[in-house]
């Protein structure tokens, strides 16, 4: 069972300025994700009902709608900047 992966447009925007060796990286992740929202790895968040996952210094915080078979990310990023408050 496959999940759709939707990205939010904030999510986009940082995923589209990000080098493209870590593009390349993270939509490896992305694929991953389809297939298991919630890999070896990914840990819940505690201030929200999101997780993360990681890829080297960078993280993806998503989360998962398991009746709608959806995972939305919400952000891409640096691990010093994806955790703050936009």
């Amino acid at each position: 069972m496959s999940y759709r992966l939707e990205l939010e447009s904030k999510a986009l925007k940082e995923f589209d300025k990000l080098p493209k060796e870590r593009r390349v990286l993270l939509g490896e992740v992305f694929d991953d994700l389809q297939i298991n929202p919630r890999p070896p790895g990914a840990k819940k968040l505690a201030a929200s009902d999101g997780y993360r996952v990681r890829c080297g210094d960078y993280r993806v915080l998503y989360t998962v709608d398991d009746p709608a078979k959806r995972v939305r990310v919400y952000r891409v990023g640096h691990r010093s900047d994806v955790y703050r408050r936009p």
